[in-house]
This record gives C-alpha cells, structure tokens and sequence, in this order.
C-alpha cells in the first residue's frame, strides 16, 4: 500500500540548504521529506497529495539539533537556587534566587516542607552571583543538622553537603580525595570540586550513575522541553542506559512509541573507564549495540572528561590561567588514562565528545587524536572538542588537520558573560573565548549547546549569544568573533547533526531526510537585531511528520 503524501503549507519554509532555500510548502510521505516548494508545483508533482495548511501563517525550520544537553542526570530536582528564573517542561516557573538572603530564605523553606529523613537536594546556585558570602557545611547546617543536605552548582562540577552528608560519605580530617577543600581547621568544609570528590556524597545519597538515572517520566519530561524550544534531536552526553542492565530496553521502548516527540542520541560514557583494558571492553560493548537502536534511537557515540568548569575555577587553562589567581584547576582524567580511552573508542569506530573547557584540556585531546591517527588511520571520525571555551587559533588550525569539530558552549556569553571579565580569565581572553568565528574561519565544523541543565534547553537563545556577543549587562565579548545569523542558526541544526554524524538524517529540510521541523511565528532571518532571535515564539515541533503542538509558551 502506497503510503499517502501530505502538502504541509506555511508563510515560508525556511530549509537551510542552499540549492533551495525557501518554498511555502513541503511534501512529507511516512516520516520522510519528499520535496520542498510551493503548493502548487508541489500538488502537480504529487497529484493526490493531501493538503494540510495549519501552518499557512506559520514558519517552518529545520528541527533543532542540540549535541551537548543532559537528560536527567540527578540534576532535575525542583529545589532550583540559580539566579536566573526557568520554567519546566510543563510551564511552571522556576524563579531562582537573586539574592543571597533568598538562597537561605529558599532553602529553609524547603526544608520546612520535606518529609523528615528525605534529603534536600538543590540544585543552580552559582556562588559567582553571591560575591563576598560562602556556602560551606556550616551555612548548610544552619539550615538543618539533622536532614541531608546537598547542593548541586550551576555547572554540575562542584557541590556542598552539609555534616550529615560528609559524615554518611565518611569523609573528615583523613580524607585525601582531590577536590575535597578543606578549612583552616583541617575538616572539609563542604565544598566537592569535580567527580572524584563528589561521587561518594552521590553514593551515600544513593545517586548512582553507572546504573542510570533515566527514568520514563524524566524521558517525556526532556522531550517536551525539547518540543517547547523547537529541537527535534537532542543528546543525553554522559549516559549509561545503553550499556547498564534494562537501559537499552527503556530507551528503545520508549523512543518507538510514536507520542514521545523527540530523536535521542545518548552518549555512552567513556570516563570511568581506568585502565586500557577496561576502555576496550567499554568499547566492544558501545559497537555491539551500535545498531540497537530505531528512528528515534542513535547509538554509537562516546562521552569523555578531560577537565572541570572556567566558573568554578577547575577547567585547565594554560598560561596565564585565572586571573583571580586561583590555581590550575582539576583533571578529570588523566592524560595517560585518557589516551588509552582515545583509543579504545577511536578503533572501535566510534565517535568520541570529550570535555574541554580549557585550552590545556584541548591541547591534551588534540595530542591524543594526533597520536592515535598515527597508530590507527580513519577518515570522518568527527572526534569532537565540547565546550572548546577557550580553545585557541593555532588549536582550530590544529582541530581542522586532524579532521576533528568543536561544540562550544555560547551560552557562558550570557550566563557567566561579566564574571569571564570580571573574575575568571579577564577582559582580554574573553574576546578570544568560545571562538565561532576563527573555528570557523579555520575550517573546524561547529556546533552551539546549552549543556541543560546547566543553562536552558533553547537552541535560538543559543544561536543570538553567539551573534550578538553582549553580556546580560550589555558588555561587548568581542566582535571579532561574532557569526552571522545563518551560520548561527547552521550551527544548531546542520552542524550538530554533522558532529554527530547524523546529517544524512536531519539538521535541514531536504529530500530523504527525516520530517523534523520547528514551527515558529517568525523567519529568524528577519530579526533586526540578534537578540530578537530569543523573541521569537516557538509553536511546536513535527518530528517523521507527526504533529507536536507545544501547549507552553516557553518563556520566563
């Protein structure tokens, strides 16, 4: 049975390939984009063809792609510290605390609300926006002595935990964990700098990742997120579903059922691997489920961590470092250890994302490929430098040679846009920072992320920051280094799917790909000024021709 074509009228289909770059119509058959043009030649073409005009005075664009964001991930909880107010999927508010006293005032509130013995777990604040004060054990028990207290920051790469915590995690005076801070009288203050000390607060808590933290709800729960901001393929980069016991069977349940709106790409990761012999099981057993997955289900590529977070002073910078004075910050991985993930991965065919904020994180990573391209020729790799912050211009020219990409994080532009100037690696380094335009220049394909939950799932938010490079406090981040609208908005549709290797399926309105679209009530490339691409309404998604309406304005 021939399958029926469907004309799906708009204001303008906006596809981002050159060849044809807009039409008022596109033809759909099953999941797939047949032709884009206008209604009329199209129903010619197609004569039978159904018309569908409910998005007559709509703008259709290429579903949005997001290749660094996180599906859960014990960072959902409601308990939300940040300074700057959210909303969750379904439209409720998140406001945040803007003030120090409100972070207190928040906390103790929460703490009134629980049950006895459940603990709190918060999560957002970013003690950059507190200048002057101090979250440390002391602070949290304040707030209660009695209940568990855990507060994630804003970048994932450092919590506090109040006493109780500390003792159930059995750290104290003998402790000797990297990242582990302790005060002047020796006992920890509260304060857990990247994995190695935050894991056996985790445990104690009960938050093990090795066996997964998705859930079928926390499934829905990203993917209308997704659908509220008009993205259409979004990762889970950090994940164990795909090789944890009954992980696989979730995703590809779930993704298979035809009301669950999103394409799912989870990132298995790489980084507790400790040895070489443990990478290349990791590996083998990443390639055996290679093809284990459906339309909605993309298996095959690899998380790794090389260092922490710029903010939180534990990314790894090359000379001259912080100009706080702080010291180098924090290796996640260690480059021996990492080699040997590098190439584990890398001779199983996979495509690996690593974890570089700083330039030094980069260097290692590009030393790595470097060597094991020597070892282990292979074309279209797509090896991936994510964050690349602070990457520099000889590094691009490097990354373009070894045939690797960059997924930067524009997002700091705004979020921690004055405090890169004020407080991390000064007004100088800042114009140099999360560099579009000489990757770009230098031939290095790119993507732009949000890194959810660590800033908001909104891919046009993401592509303004990126042109516009002002901080919320109108402070230039260096023109320089802007990119145009469309390679803005190429790098949150074509060039993710590319990173990801998925660009024969989606990131752009073609025939054959999939029928993913992002329905908007405007053409983003008719915004006056970059920063009205963050005004622009999204109204849903189509993701294989199957209708999403958002019923959120996504908003704040």
């Amino acid at each position: 049975m021939t399958e029926t074509v469907t004309i799906l009228t708009a204001k303008l289909v906006r596809t981002l390939d050159d060849a044809v770059p807009t039409g008022t119509a596109v033809a759909v058959r099953g999941d797939r984009i047949l032709a884009v043009g206008t209604p009329e030649v199209l129903l010619a073409t197609y004569p039978g063809a159904e018309v569908d005009d409910r998005y007559a005075d709509q703008v259709l664009a290429p579903g949005f792609v997001e290749a660094h964001s996180h599906m859960g991930a014990g960072m959902d909880s409601p308990f939300y510290l940040g300074y700057f107010p959210r909303m969750t999927p379904d439209g409720v508010p998140l406001h945040g605390a803007q003030s120090w006293q409100g972070v207190l005032d928040a906390l103790k509130a929460w703490d009134a609300e629980l049950p006895e013995g459940e603990v709190l777990n918060a999560r957002g604040l970013d003690m950059l926006f507190h200048p002057g004060e101090t979250l440390d054990r002391h602070a949290l028990d304040s707030v209660s002595s009695t209940r568990g207290i855990y507060v994630i920051h804003a970048s994932g790469h450092v919590a506090t935990a109040n006493s109780v915590l500390l003792d159930k995690a059995g750290y104290g005076a003998d402790t000797d964990i990297e990242g582990v801070v302790k005060g002047e009288d020796g006992l920890p203050t509260g304060e857990l700098q990247e994995m190695g000390a935050m894991m056996p607060v985790m445990a104690a808590l009960g938050m093990d990742f090795s066996k997964g933290m998705t859930s079928e709800k926390g499934m829905y729960d990203f993917a209308a997120d997704a659908r509220n901001h008009g993205c259409t393929t979004a990762t889970d980069l950090a994940s164990f579903d795909a090789v944890r016991p009954g992980g696989l069977g979730l995703l590809t349940e779930v993704t298979s059922r035809e009301d669950f709106s999103l394409r799912l790409v989870p990132a298995t990761f790489g980084g507790m691997t400790k040895s070489a012999e443990e990478a290349e099981g990791m590996a083998a057993l990443v390639r055996s489920i290679q093809d284990k997955g459906n339309a909605k289900l993309h298996l095959g590529t690899v998380k790794l961590m090389l260092d922490g977070s710029i903010q939180q002073h534990t990314a790894k910078l090359q000379d001259p470092g912080y100009v706080c004075g702080h010291d180098d910050g924090i290796w996640n991985t260690d480059a021996e250890t990492f080699r040997a993930q590098v190439s584990a991965f890398h001779k199983a065919g996979l495509n690996i994302h690593v974890h570089c904020n700083g330039d030094e994180a980069t260097e290692v990573f590009c030393d790595a490929v470097e060597s094991v391209l020597a070892e282990t020729p292979r074309w279209n790799h797509r090896h991936t430098v994510t964050h690349s912050q602070l990457t520099t211009r000889a590094q691009y020219k490097r990354m373009a040679e070894l045939g690797m990409g960059a997924n930067i994080f524009s997002n700091h532009i705004w979020y921690w846009g004055d405090q890169h100037i004020d407080l991390t690696v000064g007004p100088d380094r800042v114009q140099r920072m999360n560099a579009a335009r000489t990757a770009l220049d230098s031939g290095v394909k790119i993507a732009l992320h949000c890194d959810t939950p660590v800033t908001p799932l909104d891919p046009l938010a993401t592509a303004s920051y990126a042109v516009e490079r002002r901080t919320p406090t109108g402070r230039s981040w260096g023109d320089a280094e802007r990119i145009s609208v469309k390679e803005a908005l190429e790098a949150i549709t074509i060039g993710p799917a590319y990173l990801l290797k998925l660009d024969h399926l989606v990131g752009s309105i073609v025939p054959g790909k999939y029928a993913d679209f992002a329905v908007l009530d405007r053409d983003p490339f008719e915004v006056a000024e970059a920063k009205e691409l963050r005004d622009i309404t999204v109204l849903g998604t189509v993701v294989g021709g199957v209708h999403f309406p958002s019923p959120v304005v996504a908003t704040v």
